[in-house]
């Protein structure tokens, strides 16, 4: 069996000018506020994007080193920049895979994340390759433990951070919350914390309500409960991009300090090795179940 893995992430523009392009892929085609864009643009320039985005790169090392690992090609398929999904499904089948793995840089299954990457590799695809795919892996024992050896001992009040999503998602019965409270129950019990909490991050402008309460008012919260200092451990994320970059180290960081609290956040996984082996285990895993 001919086998080969599309590693798929969400994207980030390469330069300060291919931010208007990413933001509009994002959009779809809806209306852009000029002063979203403009946040949007201030916020890379301001971590320093100005040349080249030094973020992709690390989705580019964790799939070198997953496609070492499993010794089989992976391709990277971005979800809204370059290379696409299409071109990563592409690559698979002209190489000779007669199976592909789809595998999302995410935890957590939601109709409006995974679903629709499932949805762009099935598409590009197009029946040339059996597609095996991973919907989730939230409570994959070597993923939770990459993270309990990230917050073990600490003797900071834990806060696990997901992107937010709009709260509708709860009414369609979506698995996406109770997923993120799993992980985080799992990772406080391996890590034998004794207090911590949950709270959203990244929600954006779309004048509906998003699953809450958002960190920096998490933040307040906390303060009020007597909390110094937090550690933050972004359990819906796996890299370092903007909504770790800025999301936590600029807005969080600058919110606790008003707040006179003492914010410190995880070492992200990245392409650390043990975090790349947890990956190849998960691949080879869903690969031996196979029907044969």
């Amino acid at each position: 069996m001919n086998v080969a893995v599309v590693l798929m992430a969400y994207g980030s523009p390469e330069r300060l000018e291919d931010v208007p392009a990413y933001y509009a892929d994002i959009r779809g085609g809806r209306p852009i506020a000029p002063e979203h864009l403009e946040d949007l643009v201030a916020r890379y320039r301001a971590l320093g994007v100005e040349q080249r985005n030094p973020l992709n790169e690390i989705t580019e090392r964790t799939r070198a080193a997953l496609e070492r690992t499993l010794a089989v090609p992976v391709f990277t398929g971005m979800k809204h920049w370059t290379p696409r999904v299409a071109d990563a499904a592409e690559r698979a089948v002209v190489g000779g895979a007669e199976t592909v793995l789809g595998l999302v840089l995410a935890p957590h299954y939601s109709r409006l994340s995974i679903a629709g990457y499932r949805s762009q590799l099935e598409d590009a695809l197009a029946g040339r390759a059996t597609l095996r795919f991973v919907e989730s892996w939230h409570d994959f024992p070597p993923f939770v433990d990459v993270l309990s050896t990230r917050v073990r001992g600490t003797h900071r009040h834990v806060v696990f951070t997901a992107h937010s999503l709009p709260a509708r998602v709860l009414e369609d019965g979506d698995p996406y919350q109770e997923q993120l409270f799993e992980t985080a129950a799992l990772v406080a019990q391996d890590a034998g914390l004794p207090e911590w909490s949950f709270a959203y991050q990244s929600e954006s402008p779309t004048g509906e309500p998003w699953l809450g309460p958002d960190i920096l008012d998490h933040l307040v919260t906390l303060k009020e409960r007597g909390v110094t200092d937090v550690l933050v451990c972004p359990v819906g994320f796996v890299s370092d991009h903007l909504e770790i970059r800025w999301d936590i180290d600029v807005e969080a960081r600058e919110r606790a300090s008003e707040l006179g609290l003492d914010l410190e956040r995880i070492e992200m996984p990245n392409a650390d090795p043990a975090f790349v082996d947890a990956l190849a285990l998960l691949v080879e895993m869903e690969l031996a179940s196979a029907p044969r």
